[in-house]
């Protein structure tokens, strides 16, 4: 089966040249880039530089680039999930309410009723699953719209928390639980030197390896596949530059984070959630029908598409990734408190926008909103790193939304124009 989703269809000619002349597509040096699927990772790059000056270089070291995961990770989870109900024409407003009341359980659970942590983290996982589907009941099958269900949402939930923690915080966690969150793989095979770049641990290396190894192999198909279908796909040149970048910024970030304290465990997750999450999307019968759904809901129905079931089970799948990252924030903490999740909604719908996502659905990848999430840390940090006051950086997070939904709405008029 290809590995081609809807939002990689693009119209142009048949073979491998990539012509300028297909809308949203500029010729660089002889080769033609395609802004709207490119653009995102070429704004990420631009970012991580102008902060690299500004700071001194202090966005690059080691322990900084642990800290802008770490501490980031629960949005990059909830981004994940937010893509994919975005690109079905929905909204949750709920996520940030949701994350609280899963962590206050877990909370109530592992510390004051003493069930073992492998226990309470299920009970949990279950609890956001039932969250989502009652969301998507409302949703789904009673046809209320997602924006209403999830605002009510948001404030039942938040109201809920306050129940579960008697509006009190609850703690601390179990070590595995703050492990998962705040801590770091071992030097399983122990540490190389790696001259001018300091040491790090051969284990971390190896993954590196693996992940860039799996990013090309998948590439390459998804290439091959374009091809056999007589889509455009970029010159060989250009996708030669695009792996060797890719390559380089995998290994750069896994020498730096080993040279600190090694792959935080959060990291392993996630790497994890997006390989699942971009295999569920782009290769199986389940993800077709999201970004089916999205782009044209009439057309769905009418090839067979149960749209029902789909948006219900999107919400549940909302809910669970929900519930992982109350966990996660939780657990670094080492605290479960009422205010927990306030905007993170928020965050995780900027992400997925920045990261591609179009506001009419059908459109959008799990690795474009990891990559807008990142973009919205990096921002966060770099200006907290320079000493800007939070107003500052809320301006500069709020123009940076509004600049990539702006590019996307004017993408889509210069092809339709074109056509």
């Amino acid at each position: 089966m290809s590995s081609i989703t809807p939002a990689d269809v693009e119209v142009g000619a048949k073979g491998d040249g990539g012509s300028p002349r297909q809308p949203g597509r500029v010729s660089l040096g002889g080769l033609s880039l395609n802004l709207r699927s490119s653009g995102i990772y070429i704004a990420f790059a631009l970012i991580v530089a102008l902060f690299s000056v500004l700071t001194d270089g202090a966005l690059l070291t080691p322990q900084n680039i642990s800290n802008i995961i770490v501490q980031n990770s629960y949005v990059l989870i909830l981004a994940i999930g937010m893509i994919l109900v975005i690109i079905a024409g929905h909204i949750d407003l709920s996520v940030g309410s949701v994350v609280a009341v899963t962590g206050g359980l877990a909370a109530v659970l592992m510390v004051n009723m003493s069930v073992p942590w492998p226990l309470a983290l299920l009970i949990t996982l279950v609890a956001g699953a039932l969250i989502g589907a009652w969301q998507g009941y409302w949703i789904a099958y009673f046809g209320i719209p997602a924006f209403i269900v999830t605002l009510a949402g948001m404030l039942l939930f938040r109201a809920l928390t306050l129940t579960v923690l008697g509006n009190q915080g609850i703690g601390p966690f179990p070590d595995q639980v703050r492990t998962l969150a705040n801590g770091f793989t071992s030097g399983y095979l122990g540490n190389i030197g790696l001259g001018l770049l300091g040491g790090a641990d051969l284990f971390s290396l190896l993954v590196g390896l693996v992940a860039v190894a799996g990013m090309v192999a998948a590439q390459w198909r998804s290439r091959a596949a374009r091809q056999g279908y007589g889509q455009t796909v970029d010159p060989m040149a250009l996708f030669v530059l695009k792996m060797a970048a890719g390559a380089a910024l995998i290994l750069f970030l896994v020498v730096q984070l080993a040279r600190f304290n090694n792959l935080p465990w959060v990291l392993v997750l996630l790497a994890v959630l997006v390989l699942a999450y971009s295999l569920m999307a782009g290769r199986t019968v389940f993800g077709r029908q999201i970004y089916a759904i999205g782009g044209n809901l009439q057309a769905a129905v009418m090839s067979g598409v149960r749209v029902k079931s789909v948006v219900f089970w999107i919400f549940v799948n909302m809910g669970v990734l929900s519930a992982i990252a109350g966990i996660i924030f939780a657990g670094r903490l080492n605290q479960a408190g009422p205010t927990a999740g306030n905007a993170f909604e928020l965050d995780a719908i900027a992400a997925a926008f920045i990261g591609g996502a179009a506001v009419q659905g059908g459109v959008g990848k799990i690795v474009g909103a990891i990559t807008g999430g990142l973009i919205m840390a990096v921002i966060n940090n770099g200006m907290s790193l320079i000493g800007s006051p939070s107003e500052r950086v809320m301006l500069v997070k709020g123009a940076v939304l509004l600049a990539a939904v702006a590019f996307d709405v004017w993408t889509k008029r210069r092809a339709g124009a074109a056509r």
